[in-house]
């Protein structure tokens, strides 16, 4: 594969998915950048905002093996990673193999479950294995979590941790659609046969994909305004400081090394041989929105972790 061919890729990929989502053109294209960068997606929005169908869109039109799990509260770690079953005919064990082993998991309103089983996906995002009864079990090289959770509703609801947050490489914020794309989407899902996504994309040329990004060249400005940008975002850095006090806590190394991948990502699939300083800015929200928190007196001045990202962005980009 050349690089020209990522973007037709691209392109094909936006197609297909846009056969059943209409108006999301900016977040199809950041879950395209976290495909192709082979990272893990935190989709978040309110209810009704295709957040379920739009993972399942993506899955079908890149031709990955599915799988769901719908997180509620009463929801065990076994029922995630699989159990070992005893045979009491061949008095041996058995593995059974649970929904997490598929290459796109739909990890469904993620927050509704305790944290105990939150942390079945902490090894899974990282390492892609699970452990049973002490022996790991490897997941696919292609394995990928699109999780959803809904920003409005506090009862029933369990935030992730810090931890888990930092392993998922982007946040991609979905709001309500603008007029004229409700009204395509009225005429589009209420008359017939809803269109369905069809497989434009082989694990070989996913997997070629993925490499070529790895190796697209980053200039010095662009690495030297991710450091600047990440390090700014840390309580304590020398950074201006009316944004300084206002961080409880900041991006770790892993969110420079999000950017890294991501902004080539974004350079490709928009037909650009290298990244810009423009990547990293419009990249800045979905790397660093999970990956900080604002300290109490911030949030009682009426601060958002959106708005400081966006001063930092103006002070460093």
């Amino acid at each position: 594969m050349q690089i020209s061919e990522v973007k037709s890729l691209a392109d094909s990929l936006r197609a297909q998915i846009g056969k059943a989502i209409v108006g999301q053109a900016d977040t199809i294209d950041l879950m395209l950048t976290a495909l192709f960068c082979g990272g893990h997606i935190l989709l978040e929005g309110p209810p009704g905002t295709a957040k379920t169908l739009l993972a399942q869109s993506f899955s079908a039109a890149v031709n990955l093996d599915f799988g769901r799990i719908q997180f509620t509260p009463d929801l065990m770690p076994g029922d995630i990673v699989g159990t070992n079953l005893f045979n009491f005919q061949t008095s041996t064990f058995t593995v059974n193999r649970g929904p997490i082993f598929c290459e796109v998991l739909l990890a469904d309103e993620i927050n509704r479950t305790p944290p105990k089983t939150q942390a079945a996906l902490l090894e899974a995002m990282q390492e892609r294995r699970v452990t049973l009864d002490g022996k790991a079990y490897p997941l696919s090289d292609r394995f990928m979590v699109i999780a959803t959770e809904n920003p409005i509703e506090q009862q029933g609801t369990y935030p992730l941790p810090e931890a888990q947050l930092d392993r998922f490489l982007l946040q991609i914020d979905i709001g309500y659609p603008d007029k004229e794309a409700e009204r395509r989407m009225l005429v589009a899902t209420t008359f017939g046969e809803e269109a369905t996504p069809t497989s434009v994309c082989t694990a070989q040329d996913l997997m070629l994909a993925q490499q070529i990004v790895r190796h697209i060249p980053v200039g010095e400005k662009v690495v030297e305004s991710i450091l600047k940008l990440v390090r700014a975002a840390r309580p304590g850095e020398d950074g201006a400081k009316d944004v300084r006090d206002a961080i409880a806590w900041g991006p770790g190394p892993r969110a420079s090394q999000a950017f890294m991948l991501a902004v080539r990502a974004r350079a490709l699939i928009e037909g650009r041989l290298a990244p810009s300083t423009d990547d990293v800015e419009a990249l800045a929200q979905p790397v660093l929105r999970h990956r900080m928190a604002l300290t109490f007196p911030a949030r009682a001045e009426g601060l958002t972790v959106t708005s400081v990202i966006e001063r930092l962005c103006r002070s460093y980009l």
